[in-house]
């Protein structure tokens, strides 16, 4: 039985439950999307011929080249189902885009371009366009879409972690009480991984291949000899931006693509890490979460309120690393000049931004949900003084105190717990100055935090 596609048919959840988290990036990475900017490439690469000066062409009015450019600006539902229409005849896909300019062309194109058709797709194949097209969307994606989120998350973590800047919290290392630390401090040390990964997103190059068949512009050359296609190619692509690979095969060889998914790869790994943290916090009462009339958080015990959010959040990032892992291993290998294996792995690069995107959005819902349950922080810290043998065994070793760490260790290692009168009993016996004693009995667990509240702040540059 066929059903029409729907938020209720549609076999991807991205297309169906969580449409409408992921619909930014439909103007990008859809196949109406891929359609379009192919339809760009086209569109400029016939411009940029006109302005060569090869005859018989010759260059464009400023009002010719508008209206052409207008045929990807308001590109509609409507002409990418008459491509899609073409592709049914040619079984191709980017031929189609050649026969619908064509069409364009002829019915409503500037009236001195009807004798030069032919100049349509010029010289190029497939991968010229693809290779050009995709980097595009791409990059416009990645800057439009994923990194304004990304800047949200940053921007959260570091307001919070202002705003708790002077929080202590029992710190725990192996899952064991550690030296103390601040909330604060905690949340920022995400922010500022996040943000140094983000930055070199931002900052990374995108790659295109534009060399005709086998990367030589054969074709190019053996028509018009004395045109600098090579020096014409360099032009034509950083133009849109982008930065030409050569030499190259027919493909793009991926490297600068590979790296551009393992930054994303990265970002998302620290997302979990976050998630997983967060989770953590909120299992020992660190974090209470804000609650909505109406909500459930199990349909057998009323009581719960749990940590979806993260828990959304890490499931994704794990199915998006899947496909971009896999994504960046797999594209730069390809049999001799080229085989097709990468045309339809990167059709999928919409679900490995959008598992991600929906990732993001889920940690930012998360993040809006935390409230700080400060008495089960200040509980929690105020039964561990034996995190403070730390620093009494290090002030005395600056005094020169025989063997400090080994008497530390008889007094705390494996005992179930150390009180306050406890360590200042101990402090009581030791052979130091009065001086020292009152240093070491002023320490407390919440007074021990380094330079913790004193934390950096930045957003991605």
């Amino acid at each position: 039985m066929f059903m029409e596609l729907s938020l209720l048919t549609a076999v991807s959840p991205l297309d169906g439950r969580y449409r409408a988290s992921v619909a930014p990036l439909s103007p990008y990475l859809s196949e109406f999307a891929l359609i379009r900017y192919r339809v760009l490439v086209e569109v400029e690469y016939l411009i940029a011929l006109c302005e060569t000066g090869i005859k018989p062409l010759s260059a464009l009015s400023t009002d010719a080249a508008s209206l052409m450019r207008s045929w990807y600006k308001s590109f509609s539902e409507a002409d990418a189902a008459l491509v899609k229409a073409i592709e049914k005849e040619t079984n191709h896909d980017v031929k189609a885009v050649e026969y619908f300019l064509k069409r364009k062309i002829a019915a409503e194109g500037p009236a001195v371009l009807h004798p030069w058709l032919e100049f349509v797709h010029f010289g190029l194949t497939s991968q010229d366009v693809n290779n050009t097209a995709i980097p595009l969307l791409l990059k416009e994606a990645i800057q439009d879409v994923i990194l304004p989120e990304i800047q949200v998350v940053i921007d959260t973590l570091n307001a919070q972690a202002k705003e708790w800047a002077a929080v202590p919290m029992l710190a725990h290392t192996h899952g064991q009480p550690a030296s103390p630390t601040g909330l604060g401090k905690e949340l920022a040390v995400f922010a500022e991984r996040i943000s140094l990964q983000a930055s070199t997103l931002a900052a990374l190059p995108y790659p295109a291949k534009f060399g005709g068949a086998t990367g030589n512009l054969n074709a190019h050359y053996a028509a018009y000899p004395h045109e600098d296609w090579a020096a014409f190619a360099q032009r034509f692509v950083s133009g849109l931006g982008l930065q030409r690979s050569y030499p190259t095969t027919q493909i793009e060889h991926y490297d600068g693509l590979a790296a551009i998914l393992d930054n994303i790869r990265r970002i998302n790994v620290i997302l979990q890490d976050l998630c997983q943290d967060i989770w953590l916090y909120i299992s020992m009462d660190y974090f209470k979460q804000k609650v909505k009339a109406g909500e459930v958080g199990s349909s057998a015990m009323p009581h719960k309120v749990n940590p979806i959010d993260f828990e959304n959040a890490e499931g994704n990032v794990g199915l998006a690393n899947a496909l971009l892992e896999y994504m960046s291993r797999k594209l730069p290998v390809s049999r001799l000049q080229r085989d097709l294996t990468d045309s339809t792995v990167l059709r999928n690069l919409g679900p490995a931004l959008g598992y991600g995107l929906l990732a993001l959005k889920s940690v930012q819902r998360g993040l809006g949900k935390l409230l700080l349950n400060l008495p089960a922080l200040e509980k929690d810290l105020a039964g561990q003084w034996a995190i403070l043998a730390e620093p009494i065994q290090t002030i005395l070793r600056r005094e020169g105190y025989p063997e400090p760490y080994e008497a530390l260790k008889a007094l705390t290692r494996g005992k179930i717990q150390i009180t306050e009168a406890d360590m200042h009993a101990f402090v009581q016996t030791l052979t130091v100055a009065d001086s020292v004693k009152a240093e070491l009995l002023a320490l407390r667990p919440e007074n021990y935090l380094g330079d913790a509240p004193g934390v950096p702040f930045r957003n991605i540059e």
